[in-house]
């Protein structure tokens, strides 16, 4: 059965979607839930990831009922709880569990021990799930982020982990949500190949989709359009290629593709699919990356930061979450900055300035069943003609344009270099 229709995949998509809007689980699905987490086939990720998201919500008095198919009092005792959730659990992650339970947030050694676990190859599955259910609901702090950034960094291969090899060109690394689009076509390529024209280096993180959406996404677009993956930061000595670099994180780290089957069966996005596009493996300088969701924009920007970055651009509510604004309704880029000084700046673009107004339409119109082949197509040509005969594509890459120049204008005022074309 597809993890989404399981009785605890259902319940997991009711109730794991952030503190304040999850709703009480129906009576029937409360009943099917306590038969599920009592089945010896019920998936342990699902187990886990279902209890930590009940938990981090904060259960209904109905819900702690629930507490019977784990034990007497299971909810109100934490130690109790982990013993007997996550039966294989090293005991040196204890404690840092008994604090997820408590509603606690962890240090950053506490989250880069936690990451170690959740990377490694040690048994229980369940931790993993409830783990990353517990942070996704009541939302990572950047201490967290910074402490599985590290742990994750440790899982580089040689290529990346060891290999210091730099750019002769200022880097710029570009990252959107893995799971891509279902509705529109992506258009990551024109804006490597926009910043190559302007004398940068680009390279984009791709990777397979861990869902929800599963129909087309970079690491498929750019697979069409017959480009090269990385396999070390040794290739970045070589010719630069139209759209840039691709890594592809398979290459990168294969301690983080094993977790894109983990993100299918949980169904909600763990923390990765936010760590995933700010991690630096090759020493970028400039993150140009996206989030749908408004609230997330200036935790990006500071993750970024956090990274080693020295500036970000990060579009908001672009089509379907990606760096294709949207035309039609309030987008926009913020920037960041560190200077050599140390000192953080930000800034906004809102689509709502005069120098934008010629982009915005009335609709997005919607693409109906996307295709890596046909979007490849529209990629070739735009670079090829500087037109495709698709007006709303057309103008969706020229507004990007005119985001990225006012982004890159500051930035590089901000840290007093000129532009490098």
């Amino acid at each position: 059965m597809a993890p989404g229709n399981t009785v605890l995949g259902q319940a997991i998509k009711h109730i794991g979607i952030g503190k304040h809007g999850s709703k009480p689980l129906p009576a029937d699905l409360l009943e099917a839930c306590r038969q599920a987490l009592t089945d010896p086939n019920t998936h342990p990720l699902q187990r886990g990831a279902f209890i930590g998201a009940l938990l981090a919500k904060g259960p209904t008095e109905a819900e702690l009922t629930l507490e019977s198919a784990i034990g007497k009092d299971a909810f109100r005792h934490p130690t109790f709880l982990i013993q007997k959730l996550c039966t294989d659990l090293h005991a040196g992650l204890l404690p840092i569990a008994v604090r997820l339970v408590r509603g606690h947030t962890l240090s950053v050694s506490e989250a880069e021990q936690l990451g170690d676990y959740l990377f490694g190859n040690e048994p229980c599955e369940a931790f993993r799930g409830f783990a990353a259910s517990i942070m996704r609901v009541r939302h990572e702090t950047n201490d967290e982020y910074l402490g599985l950034m590290r742990a994750a960094e440790r899982t580089f291969t040689p290529g990346f982990r060891l290999n210091q090899t730099v750019s002769e060109r200022p880097l710029v690394q570009l990252a959107e949500p893995f799971d891509g689009v279902e509705h529109s076509y992506m258009i990551t390529p024109l804006l490597a190949n926009w910043f190559e024209r302007r004398g940068y280096g680009a390279l984009s993180m791709v990777g397979r989709s861990g869902g929800p959406k599963l129909t087309l996404n970079a690491h498929d677009l750019y697979m069409h359009l017959g480009c090269q993956y990385m396999q070390s930061r040794h290739e970045l000595t070589e010719p630069l290629m139209p759209y840039g670099w691709v890594l592809d994180q398979k290459a990168l780290s294969p301690a983080l593709n094993r977790w894109v089957d983990r993100r299918q069966v949980l169904l909600k996005r763990p923390f990765l699919a936010t760590l995933e596009k700010v991690l630096n493996p090759c020493g970028a300088r400039i993150l140009v990356t996206s989030v749908f969701h408004i609230t997330y924009q200036m935790k990006m920007a500071e993750l970024a930061l956090m990274a080693g970055f020295d500036a970000a651009i990060v579009m908001k509510r672009g089509l379907e979450g990606t760096l294709a604004p949207a035309t039609s309704r309030a987008s926009g880029v913020l920037c960041a900055v560190r200077t050599a000084q140390g000192h953080l700046f930000f800034q906004n673009f809102e689509a709502d300035r005069p120098e934008f107004t010629s982009f915005r339409t009335d609709e997005d119109p919607d693409v109906p069943n996307p295709t890596a082949a046909d979007n490849a197509a529209l990629i070739r040509k735009f670079v090829a003609q500087k037109v495709t005969g698709d007006e709303h594509f057309d103008n969706r890459v020229r507004y990007a344009y005119a985001l990225m120049e006012r982004g890159m204008e500051w930035i590089e005022g901000q840290l007093k270099v000129p532009p490098v074309k």
